[in-house]
């Protein structure tokens, strides 16, 4: 499933306009989105949970040429599956 299945999905069973559909559907991504820029963890019950994992800078090695490359500090989402989307998955 993709954004625009998701959407058509909410549109049908709710009986939205696609349009209004769309603007739940991106509402309720930019708002997670942005919880996490600010640090925050996001959860959502029965599902799982978004935090930030950040990591420190580090020199690596390009692996054709073996040239020492200093790689940035970086930020980058993590997900958590919860306990009650597992234990659905495996039943």
């Amino acid at each position: 499933m993709n954004k625009s299945d998701l959407i058509q999905k909410l549109a049908e069973e709710k009986k939205l306009s696609p349009e209004e559909a769309a603007d739940i559907v991106n509402i309720f991504f930019n708002s997670m989105k942005e919880a996490l820029k600010e640090g925050n963890r996001v959860e959502i019950r029965g599902f799982g949970s978004f935090k930030i994992k950040e990591y420190e800078g580090y020199v690596g090695r390009n692996p054709k040429t073996g040239e020492k490359v200093e790689v940035k500090p970086k930020k980058l989402p993590f997900f958590k599956v919860g306990k009650d989307l597992k234990d659905y998955l495996n039943s």
